[in-house]
Formats: structure tokens, C-alpha cells, sequence
């Protein structure tokens, strides 16, 4: 074309997640039958949702108002509820105003950070879950700028390097944490939070945190929400049904703002964002009526403690059965539904691999570990999914130079989910080993 339309930070789009849903659609054709462990959907790995919640959802189905638009900040009765169980907290006060709606946690998360000046950088975590560092280095035109989770150390940030991220780069203007953590299903102790925000409040920044697990934390961890512990710092909380209810189908998420009158810069920040959502009239309006409802319904506690007690159980089953693996770093999950396993430095290589029977996905495997740059990790991905039909993602893909993967607990059958671990367990012995 005659002159360039490709964005400068196009290149910056990458989503392993679902791009490996690809491949392994490739190797279904071939005949391999696969287990999906790469994406954090409860709904698809079988989750059944109870019946006191669908009939929630289809007695509003009958109602007109919900196939209408809703005001663009959102509903006001929603907002108000939501605002009012924050305040409950005796943390920072906020009113129905400072929530905004949108179509699921990744519309905020590209309007929030498409929003920035571009010259301005928000700090992530690496390993980070990718549809923020995607949207954090596309505004900028340039890869994303990260502070170390440390392996050794139950995947915790590392202080030093975040505080150094910070000090030496003016550019930096706010602080992306995500707790519980996706992709390492980590669950930040308060006095961590607590560290970070004094960073901010003494460097001046703004924190965005990800908290859409929030109430999905267990093996007797506690932390605490942004809210409770954020002073006078301004601050985004992204919040969401997709994971907690759960209903990822609905694509309902929203923010809280909290002190965005203490900086006029940060309110006018927050101006344009609600102002560009106004383009779009309004977000999804069934799914917001039913918020109230299903989290004050009699049965909500129970249902979202039982799920808790399996992902525990399941945590730990899978910790068991990795802890003692040779050349593996391997963490217990305390929160979200996630684990992500760390090969020690220099264990992976470009010479290791699994059998495959099958003849066919062999010569698929092979041509996709042979491609030029494929990470260490992305090619035990790949060997993997060849091999056993297990479908994981490679932790390269999180921003991080760190080899290894992330997969998920949400198989239901315990069963199954032993007979998962145990084959990734042995694969990976396998697949070390294997190396001339």
C-alpha cells in the first residue's frame, strides 16, 4: 500500500493460549486425542453450573429491560451493590461512579492501557498473563517492560528488581499487579502489597490490580483486596464473573477507581476512559442484573467454597506428583487454578525429545520444533502435545526468559487429572533425559 497502516506495535499481538489450540486441532485430525489444559475456562473442562444459578439467568432472560441497552458506566442498582461491599471493607471509599462496565476483562484491559500516553510505561510482573503484557507493549510500540516473579521464592515479586524497574526509568507511571497471580497461581501476602504500594506512593505512581480471582484462594493463604490497603494511591481494580461464577461466555467485567481525586492527571486519565466506552454506548446488560442476585443467592457461599476445596485438593495432588522431579522448579498453586512449572537453567535444549507413534503428527511435531526461533520450552510444548495429546503452554509466552509451563487444574475427574500428571511427570524425565 502506499503508505504503512500496520500498527507499530502489531508485532507485539501474541496470545499462546489460544494459538496452540491450533496445533492441537492440527493433531486431533491426525488422530490424537488431547486434553485441553491450556486455557482457564472452568465451562469447558466440564464445570456444571448449579441450577439455582441458570434459573437466575433465565427468569431475567424473560424481562425486556435486559435486552436493552444499559447507561454506559453500567447498571446503577449493580454499580451501587458493588460499591457498597467495598466500602464494607473499611478500606478506601468509593460510589457507584468510580465502577465501570465492559464487555469482559479484556476490553478494559485494552481500553485502560490503549488509553496511556504512549510514552508512558506500566510495569508488569514476568511471568505475566499476556492479554496485559500484549496490550501494555502494542500502546507503547515496543515489548513490555516487567519486574522478576521469582521461582525460588513462591513465585513472589522481587522487590529489588521492581524497585530498580522503577528508580532507573522514568518512563515507568504505574504498577501492574496481578493477585492471585495467572499465569503461577501465587497469592501475595499483604505485607508485599503493602511494599508495592508504598513504592508507588513514594515514586509517584498509579497501580493497576488484577483481581478477577480474588475469592478463589486456598491452602490457607490469606491476602488482602487493593482496596483495604491502597492509602491515597490511585489505583485500578480489574474485577469479573469468568472465573468466580463462573460464566466467561458473558463477558462481563468492570473496574473500580480509587482516588482519582487526589491526582488530576490520574482523573482525567480515567475521563478518557470512560469517554471512549461511551463510543460503545453501553456493555452487556443480562449478566450485570444477575451480579446481585447470584452473589447474595443462599446457596452462592457453599457452591463457591466447595469449588475452592476441589481446586486445593487438586493443587496438591499435582504438587505431589511434580515436587521431586529432576530439573524442574515446581511451586504450590494457592490461588487461582493454575501451576506454573519452571525447568532449571540449562535443563531444555534443542536436542531433546518424546516418541510419537503416530507417523503423521510426528512429521507435523517435527516440522514445528524445527521453525526458526522456537523457544526451549514452546518445543517441549509441542513434543508434549505430539506425544501424550496434553495440551499446556509454554511459560515463554508470560514475558519471561524463564523455560517452562503453565497448565491448569481444572480437570474434574481425579482420576484423569493423576493420569495427567503422572504422564507429564514421566514425559518430562523422558524429554531431559533424552538429550545426547
Amino acid at each position: 500500500m502506499r503508505t504503512d497502516i500496520v500498527h507499530i506495535g502489531a508485532g507485539e499481538l501474541t496470545y499462546e493460549i489460544r494459538n496452540i489450540v491450533i496445533i492441537a486441532e492440527k493433531m486431533q485430525r491426525l488422530g490424537i486425542r488431547t486434553n485441553m489444559e491450556n486455557i482457564g475456562d472452568p465451562v469447558a473442562k466440564g464445570e456444571k453450573i448449579p441450577l439455582w444459578m441458570k434459573q437466575i439467568v433465565a427468569d431475567l432472560a424473560m424481562d425486556d429491560c435486559t435486552y436493552g441497552y444499559c447507561p454506559t458506566r453500567g447498571l446503577l442498582e449493580t454499580r451501587e451493590f458493588l460499591a457498597a461491599q467495598t466500602n464494607s471493607r473499611q478500606g478506601v471509599q468509593i460510589s457507584a461512579d468510580d465502577i465501570i462496565f465492559f464487555n469482559g476483562l479484556g476490553d478494559a484491559i485494552s481500553k485502560v492501557y490503549s488509553l496511556v500516553k504512549r510514552t508512558a510505561r506500566i510495569l508488569g510482573p514476568s511471568p505475566t498473563y499476556s492479554t496485559h503484557s500484549s496490550a501494555e507493549a502494542v500502546h507503547a510500540g515496543a515489548p513490555p517492560v516487567c519486574y522478576a516473579l521469582d521461582p525460588h521464592n513462591n513465585w513472589y515479586p522481587d522487590m529489588d528488581d521492581l524497585r530498580k524497574r522503577v528508580k532507573y526509568n522514568p518512563a515507568i507511571a504505574g504498577i501492574l499487579i496481578i493477585n492471585p497471580d495467572n499465569p503461577t497461581g501465587a497469592v501475595y501476602p499483604e505485607e508485599i502489597l503493602r511494599e508495592i504500594i508504598a513504592i508507588a506512593k513514594e515514586m509517584d505512581l498509579f497501580i493497576i490490580c488484577d483481581e478477577v480471582y480474588e475469592h478463589i484462594i486456598y491452602n490457607g493463604h490469606k491476602t488482602r483486596p487493593i482496596s483495604d490497603i491502597v492509602g491515597d494511591v490511585p489505583a485500578i481494580s480489574m474485577k469479573g464473573i469468568s472465573k468466580e461464577f463462573p460464566w466467561p461466555g458473558s463477558r462481563c467485567g468492570w473496574i473500580e477507581v480509587y482516588n482519582q481525586q487526589n491526582d488530576p492527571m490520574f482523573g482525567d486519565y480515567i475521563e478518557s476512559v470512560l469517554n471512549a466506552k461511551m463510543l460503545e454506548v453501553c456493555s452487556t446488560t443480562l449478566p450485570q442484573k444477575a451480579i446481585p442476585k447470584i452473589l447474595t443467592h443462599p446457596e452462592y457461599p457453599s457452591y463457591l467454597d466447595e469449588r475452592k476445596r476441589r481446586y486445593e485438593k487438586f493443587s496438591n495432588i499435582a504438587y505431589e506428583r511434580l515436587k521431586d522431579v529432576p530439573g524442574i522448579l515446581v511451586n504450590r498453586t494457592n490461588g487461582a487454578f493454575y501451576m506454573s512449572v519452571a525447568f532449571e537453567e540449562g535443563k531444555v535444549n534443542s536436542n531433546q525429545q518424546l516418541p510419537i507413534e503416530n507417523k503423521n503428527v510426528r512429521n507435523l511435531a517435527e516440522n514445528l520444533v524445527n521453525a526458526p526461533d522456537v523457544a526451549p520450552d514452546k518445543r517441549f510444548v509441542y513434543y508434549l502435545l505430539a506425544s501424550t495429546g496434553i495440551c499446556v503452554v509454554p511459560l515463554s509466552s508470560f514475558s519471561t526468559s524463564i523455560q517452562g509451563f503453565r497448565v491448569t487444574l481444572l480437570e474434574r475427574d481425579e482420576a484423569e487429572f493423576r493420569r495427567i500428571f503422572d504422564t507429564i511427570a514421566a514425559s518430562i524425565e523422558t524429554y531431559l533425559a533424552s538429550s545426547p
